[in-house]
């Protein structure tokens, strides 16, 4: 009956408006409302949601795979953590972040002034001013720092040596103990056996204390700590009363002496009673601040209470919370005591960032906002009355700290004159507003808290002034706009001298050595400095040193470009400072004790050599490679010519001889790391020198001998290294013997576990094959054999470190031997199931192939090559597909007309991979088809081909964009390989499905399809209809601004082609309209559309049309015309002579316009004019515009000033510089200095270009008594 009541309900439905119902399975049936308020604890227990809410869940529900995945997987890790902001300090090592361990030392004396680093006699005071640092005084502080390093290195040295020899007498007393406990009674064990600290204490007191004088001592013991003391004091157990604590001394003044109360007290009415307040004036027992704590007593047992635990959260910020007796209490729910709470508090670190936000959601408007949002008529801005002062304090503030219950504060406290700290504005101030304050970030208000106090500038004294205005300037250079960052850059720049070297780098060099500091930011103070330093010249002497502590760690950073910075500012620094300055600067940091400063000033000296020239160096370099005092100075200065081999390179070659001299003794050297650096340095200057300079390492090749047989280690790698670098450098004849002789060591080496071993010693095994005098028989039997056994295993395979390494030499060695043999050796591991090993092998096979080629490739081996491709390209489950893509495309393509029995299989192979669920497994197909087109074309398969083009165009509408690229480009290899008569599916087919996919925003998708639809407009444009063409010209409008270049160049090389097929007159009118665009950069591009189409058309067609636009009275239509003439000019080159005399008066009015960007403009036009028609009978109609375009020589915008000078220089060629020279002259002396300098520019530019044709230009001189300046061949010539 139920049911078909059910039925019935069902067969209604839902009614709406007035007739609809709740859903009763929702609601319920009820038709009031409820009539109670439930409990929070009242649950329903009928209720099926309410019970699936209260249970616990029982486990995780879903796929099985997924919850596997997700439990191998690591931690969950940022998407969008490569996008933050990324400081220097996240991204460096133990090492790098050394860097921060050094300090910026105070100035140093300038031995070139006048004082020389005295001490300055102060007349008005009659005392001495502080002497800055010279060199003896940093020498002697370096001595003492080194003595002192020395001394905590041999006291450590001496505690670690009695920790070892009081550890064996232990272990020797436990061995001795141990062999008397086989043999001696229970009772004698028990009296000579060590009592563990963890055994319970059973015995009396007298006899514990008898046993701890007799315990011997060990490590888990407390220092300072009595042994008797532990007996005495009872073992506690944790469910005792709360002991009272006695007052110690110096401590808060608190006596406490009584426990508090036990819950399980022996009174029974006490159980479960809520505390009176009679019995909270009994004080909890409480450890003071100041209190020693007792040993063995554990934290945990003790109650918290104020100035002891609890976490930073719960202090006000900048405050201490202090109290007396009743602050130590515990506090009582619902009694209400004389006391300030102390919580509720805000933290001091986190306020910073959320106050930031706050005040920026809650910022007044500023008057261009309000602008921006309510209308601008009939609105008007109203004064605010004088006198008011708006309310800014946020509710915070106004509830920090409340009033406790009638409890009077404690005392008026003085206010503090805090400024507003983090009141910054969130934006940089209006266009009208220069002075305005850029964004603060919370970490930099340590360096610029200054500025955010109002002071009047007027009060200030002059240094003050200058040190805000350049605090003001660095915060715009470092986090202002880029119009801002602009001006700061040239205010430092042209005011450095001004300012002074002190002030600037005093401000400067803190700031780079803040560990909050990010690249982009480092970037622009490094411009700061390299900019400043060519103005203040030698008053960067006294903070040589400082600017070397921050700018050293850049040349070992691990960004490149990072590296190219600090090269340049160490060179320009030291061209400023000079040679001497430099030296005694870097000297105290020669024999540093810690490693990372000598690695850092060894590349520094690296690069003053460079900038100064090695033989300014030598003599330093010899002096300090011979030091007898510290073994550090010699392996630094070692370093220095390994580090200026490294950077110089084959400039070294002058200076071989003097630099191996100068490191040849550190070969036989008593440090063992002076001699390896001295192995590497010498392995440098060999490959810098290559192929030349054998003669100057004649007197080291026998101690090199030497040490390969007396070291081992790092020592032997070195100097391994420093022999395979010297063997290229011999003859065949004694490069042959002496690679007999290394052989065997690096034979014995093979097996050597380190990789700085396993990359040196496959480094000489290259160079020492690819030697003349190495015979094939050699290298098959000694090499190869041994090379195989010990290197082509999976573990090696799977080191990232040797991966390179191995294939190079493996490369190297199929280049003496053949590349079939070393094929047939590693072919079979194509079919290795590991696909690291896979990888490996075929990324070498393809370098074989390419740089050998496959002749000596028979074919059983090429049908096993083949065999194993295939296997390794359908078995890819990586991301890299590019690695066996690149292999397959070059092995294909070097086996030509041989791969024709394998098409069908690879065919068939990427027919089953398009139709794959893996998107990259279909991008993977469609890009081997784009390698492997030219191929099948010259084996003959057409048919395979139109069937693949077939598929491809069935799968166009593929919604992966990075594959759908992929098909497109598979496409147009195949459209360019058959031919458009050929293709199927036909190009009227084939045309209107890309049209739609021209609107695809991808990059990859965008560059392939216009390129696609190019070539058919090129080759195939008879194939669609004019209709479908215009269509496509409008969809190529958007590509036109277009991100990448690729793009934007493959759209205005398509508007040619279609200006070609359908003629130019419907295309160039889509264009001009395109003109009145109002974004630069789509009218750039047009402008080179309109000069393609002029190129592939005949100008003739493009001209007039042109000519008629420019007569529009709008600014960017008649740039955009100008624009599309010099372009256009620079294309047809020789053909613009027939159209000069006709643009010549439209030039005329470009060049007289009252706008710069026209002037500018018309003189680009200009040159490419006066380049294209040089020597073709013209030079009437360039010197008329050269008369328009010379007065714009004194124009200052750099830009038109740029475009001005390329003119003349285009006039020149075209006209002679004698001419030229003739308008010159009469203002290279001119009184006015700024005419003076336009004109002599203007000249050098003409003697750099027609040096020699000047002759015959210059003006006669007649002779005087000395000279003669008569030229009797020129007028013989004439």
């Amino acid at each position: 009956m139920s049911n078909q009541n059910e039925q019935d309900q069902s067969k209604k439905g839902i009614g709406f408006g007035a007739k609809g119902t709740f859903d009763q399975g929702i609601y319920g049936d009820k038709g009031n409302y409820l009539d109670y308020i439930p409990d929070e604890n009242d649950t329903n227990a009928s209720d099926p949601f309410q019970q699936r809410r209260n249970q616990k869940l029982s486990g995780i529900t879903g796929q099985k795979e997924l919850i596997e995945e997700m439990k191998m997987g690591g931690p969950q890790e940022d998407p969008m953590k490569e996008f933050g902001h990324k400081k220097i300090a996240d991204r460096e090592d133990q090492y790098h972040q050394r860097r921060m361990n050094r300090m910026l030392s105070p100035e140093r004396a300038n031995p070139f002034d006048s004082q020389g680093g005295k001490k300055d006699q102060n007349k008005s005071s009659g005392g001495l001013l502080p002497a800055k640092r010279t060199y003896y005084d940093i020498m002697s502080e370096q001595q003492l720092d080194n003595e002192k390093q020395d001394v905590y290195r041999k006291v450590a040295q001496k505690q670690e040596e009695e920790k070892r020899s009081s550890e064996q007498q232990d272990k020797n007393k436990r061995q001795k103990l141990k062999d008397e406990t086989s043999t001696n009674a229970s009772v004698t064990i028990k009296s000579h056996i060590q009592p563990s600290d963890w055994d319970k204490h059973e015995a009396g007191p007298i006899k514990q204390q008898i046993k701890e004088s007799n315990r011997i001592s060990t490590k888990w013991d407390t220092p300072r700590r009595t042994p008797s003391m532990e007996g005495a004091t009872p073992r506690r157990n944790r469910w005792d009363l709360t002991p009272a604590s006695q007052q110690k001394p110096g401590g808060s003044g608190v006596t406490s002496d009584t426990s508090t109360p036990s819950r399980f007290s022996q009174s029974k009415s006490n159980f479960g009673e809520t505390p009176t307040p009679g019995r909270w004036s009994q004080p909890t027992p409480m450890r003071m601040i100041s209190e020693t704590p007792t040993p063995g007593q554990s934290r945990f047992g003790a109650t918290p209470m104020g100035g002891q635990g609890g976490t930073r959260w719960d202090q006000k910020p900048g405050q201490t919370p202090t109290g007396g007796q009743g602050m130590m209490q515990t506090p009582l729910q619902g009694y209400h005591p004389m006391m300030t709470p102390v919580g509720g508090q805000t933290p001091s670190l986190s306020q910073p960032y959320w106050q930031r936000d706050v005040n920026d959601r809650n910022r007044p408007f500023t008057d261009e906002e309000l602008d921006q949002i309510l209308p601008s008529q009939g609105f008007e801005v109203i004064k605010p009355p004088e006198g008011y002062i708006p309310i800014r304090t946020p509710s915070r503030k106004l509830q920090e700290t409340p009033m406790a219950y009638q409890q009077t504060p404690q005392g008026f406290m003085i206010p503090e004159a805090t400024g507003k700290p983090y009141d910054v504005q969130m934006t940089p101030g209006g266009k009208g507003d220069k002075d305005a304050i850029p964004f603060i970030k919370p970490e930099d208000v340590n360096y610029f808290s200054s500025l955010l106090n109002e002071v009047d500038e007027e009060q200030l004294s002059n240094e003050e002034q200058r040190d805000r205005r350049i605090m003001m300037l660095l915060l715009k250079v470092k986090n202002g706009t880029p119009p801002m960052r602009k001006s700061a850059l040239k205010t430092l720049t042209e005011k450095a001298r001004e300012f002074g070297a002190g002030p600037l780098f005093n401000q400067i060099l803190p700031l780079l050595m803040s560990p909050t500091l990010e690249d982009q930011e480092r970037h622009l103070l490094v411009k700061v400095i390299d900019r400043i330093l060519y103005k203040l010249d030698d008053l960067v002497r006294p903070y040589v040193h400082k600017i070397l502590v921050v700018i050293e760690p850049l040349l070992i950073d691990e960004d490149y470009y990072a590296r190219v910075e600090g090269r340049e500012i160490i060179s320009n620094l030291a061209k400023a400072a000079g040679l001497a300055t430099m030296i005694s600067t870097m000297r105290p940091d020669i024999d540093h004790n810690d490693e990372y400063v000598r690695n850092t000033t060894a590349r520094a000296f690296a690069v003053i050599a460079s900038a100064l020239g090695i033989p300014a160096l030598l003599p330093f370099l010899k002096a300090v490679c011979q030091s007898k005092k510290s073994w550090r100075a010699r392996h630094t200065g070692i370093k220095i010519v390994q580090q200026i081999a490294i950077q110089m390179g084959c400039a070294v070659l002058p200076h071989l001889k003097s630099l191996v001299d100068i490191i040849e003794h550190g070969l036989k050297d008593e440090e063992q790391k002076v001699r390896t650096i001295t192995a590497l340095a010498i392995s440098a200057l060999a490959e810098a020198s290559n192929p030349y300079g054998i003669e100057a390492f004649e007197s080291i090749l026998i101690p090199l001998w030497d040490g390969i047989s007396i070291y081992r280690g790092k020592a032997l790698a070195a100097f391994l290294k420093a022999i395979g670098f010297i063997i290229p450098l011999m003859d065949s004849d004694h490069a042959g013997e002496y690679t007999k002789f290394v052989t065997p060591v690096l034979i014995r080496e093979f097996q050597n576990n380190d990789d700085e071993m396993k990359k040196i010693v496959l480094k000489v095994v290259k160079q020492c094959v690819s030697s003349d005098g190495v015979t094939v028989k050699y290298v098959r039997q000694d090499i190869i054999p041994e090379f195989f056994r010990n290197f082509w295993l999976r573990r090696n395979a799977l080191d990232k470190k040797n991966y390179k390494q191995l294939i190079e030499t493996t490369v190297e060695i199929a280049g003496k031997v053949g590349g079939a043999e070393i094929i047939k050796k590693i072919v079979d591991e194509l079919k290795d199931d590991n696909e690291t090993c896979r990888k490996i092998v075929i990324e070498t096979m393809e370098r074989i192939i390419a740089a050998y080629g496959v002749a000596d490739i028979d074919a059983k081996l090429e049908e096993r090559l083949m065999d194993g491709i295939l296997f390794a390209f359908s078995e890819q489950a990586s991301e890299d597909t590019q690695t066996v893509l690149n292999a397959f495309g070059t092995i294909v393509n070097c086996l030509g007309v041989r791969v024709k029995s394998y098409i069908p299989q690879i065919c068939g192979t990427i027919q089953w991979r398009l139709n794959n669920r893996s998107a990259r497994v279909r991008q993977q197909a469609a890009d081997l088809i784009q390698r492997i087109a030219l191929v099948m074309k010259t084996c003959g398969e057409e048919g395979y081909m139109g069937r693949l083009g077939v598929i491809l165009y069935e799968y166009l509408g593929e919604e992966y964009p990075e594959v759908l690229g992929s098909i497109l480009g598979a496409l147009k290899a195949i459209v360019n390989v058959i031919g458009m008569s050929k293709m199927t599916p036909p190009i009227k087919d084939l045309l209107p499905r890309l049209t739609p996919i021209l609107k695809n925003r991808h990059e990859k998708v965008q560059e392939n399809c216009i390129d696609l639809v190019g070539r058919i407009a090129d080759r195939g444009a008879e194939y669609v209809s004019p209709r479908e063409w215009m269509r496509i010209c409008f969809d190529l409008l958007d590509l036109i601004n277009a991100h990448k270049k690729g793009i934007r160049r493959a759209t205005v090389n398509t508007f040619g082609y279609i200006a070609k097929a359908i003629g130019p007159q419907d295309v160039l009118v889509i264009l001009l309209n395109n003109l009145r665009v109002q974004e630069r950069q789509n009218r750039v591009c047009t402008t080179v559309a309109i000069a393609i189409v002029a190129e592939t058309c005949g100008p003739f067609t493009v001209l007039p049309a042109l000519m008629n636009e420019y007569r529009v009275p709008e600014m960017n239509v008649q740039n955009g015309v100008l624009k599309s003439l010099s372009f256009m000019f620079e294309y047809i080159g020789e053909m613009g002579k027939d159209y000069i005399y006709a643009l010549t008066p439209l030039l005329e009015d470009a060049l007289i316009d009252r706008d710069l960007v026209h002037r500018q403009t018309a003189a680009s036009a200009v040159k490419h004019m006066s380049l294209g028609v040089a020597y073709l009978g013209c030079e009437d109609a360039l010197t008329h515009l050269a008369n328009y375009l010379w007065p714009n020589v004194f124009e200052v915008s750099p830009h038109v000033i740029n475009a001005v000078l390329d003119g003349i220089e285009g006039i020149r060629v075209a006209l002679g510089s004698g001419k030229i020279l003739f308008y010159t002259l009469q203002g290279l002396f001119h009184p006015a200095r700024r005419v003076r300098e336009v004109y002599w520019k203007v000249y050098n530019n003409i003697y750099l270009g027609a040096q020699d044709s000047l002759v015959s230009a210059y003006p006669n001189f007649r002779d005087d008594g000395i000279n003669k300046y008569r030229r009797n061949e020129l007028e013989m010539m004439i």
